[in-house]
């Protein structure tokens, strides 16, 4: 462990290999039970699928899973993130959605195959979807098969090069706006978190993203300086919004440096927004 960090009680931001994690949820839990944290949230993209192999394993290691999920939006030309934490699993508008986005997650890669045989790069759709061991896919499962197919020698000179914006294969994803994100966590009676709000710069939609529901941000993260830090624990004191905290863990291949727990907040935070979802459920 790196000295230069001090461990938080818990990591609100983790992805499994139920999308574009390296780690099984299964490993994912383990480890952060071997770092000594009490509780993690596992919030792959546009799938709850890892959620019961993580539930398993918490129980087993006696740390607090926080099921959560991670759903892109746009506004103003920039990505918006959602964090949905403790969603219902049942419901069917947001299991209808889910798969809706799945399934542009996969007519996006075709597309961005289409682009990189245009650039003299032959990978089958089997090549990519051999990476791919969870339900959701994404680049960086096409990153790496750039990698094993000897076209970039790391994930990032995959993007670099051939997938990441302004690169030649890049496709724009399918995104919902915010507002259609955050509806669609509190409909399934789950709490609704603005990730990393510092990366893009969003502090501006604020709040009327807090006027159709939204519930938290995340203050602490990966890619916040000090500052991000400032003024977003500021706002989220303004607006009664609830501050959490994660490292956006997908394993060091992926997010070089970005380790488990660096990042993150104290237990009390899981506390806050299971007592939320208790207050969604009965005024919703």
């Amino acid at each position: 462990m790196d000295s230069a960090f001090a461990l938080y009680e818990v990591d609100l931001h983790c992805h499994t290999t139920a999308s574009d994690g390296l780690l099984t949820p299964t490993e994912l839990v383990y480890s952060a039970a071997e770092l000594g944290l009490k509780g993690i949230g596992i919030t792959d993209h546009d799938t709850i699928q890892g959620w019961k192999e993580a539930k398993e394993a918490g129980a087993n290691c006696q740390i607090h899973i926080l099921r959560g999920i991670e759903i892109n939006s746009e506004w103003q030309g920039k990505e918006v993130h959602i964090l949905g934490y403790e969603v219902n699993a049942s419901s069917s508008i947001l299991n209808d959605k889910l798969a809706s986005l799945r399934k542009a997650r996969e007519q996006r890669m075709l597309e961005i195959l289409d682009r990189l045989k245009i650039q003299g790069v032959r990978l089958s759709v089997q090549e990519v979807q051999q990476l791919v061991p969870g339900e959701s896919i994404g680049r960086p499962h096409i990153a790496q098969a750039l990698v094993e197919g000897g076209y970039a020698r790391s994930i990032q000179e995959g993007f670099d090069r051939y997938i990441g914006i302004g690169a030649p294969a890049y496709v724009p994803r399918y995104k919902m706006t915010p507002e259609e994100g955050i509806e669609l966590i509190r409909a399934a009676h789950g709490v609704a978190v603005l990730a990393h709000p510092g990366v893009q710069r969003l502090a501006d939609g604020i709040p009327s993203w807090v006027e159709v529901g939204l519930q938290g941000i995340e203050v602490l993260h990966s890619e916040h300086n000090s500052d991000d830090e400032r003024i977003f624990r500021a706002l989220a004191k303004q607006y009664h919004l609830i501050a959490t905290g994660g490292s956006d863990f997908h394993g060091e291949e992926r997010k070089p440096g970005v380790k488990l727990g660096h990042w993150g907040v104290s237990l009390e935070v899981i506390h806050q927004i299971l007592d939320l979802v208790r207050h969604n459920q009965v005024v919703e």
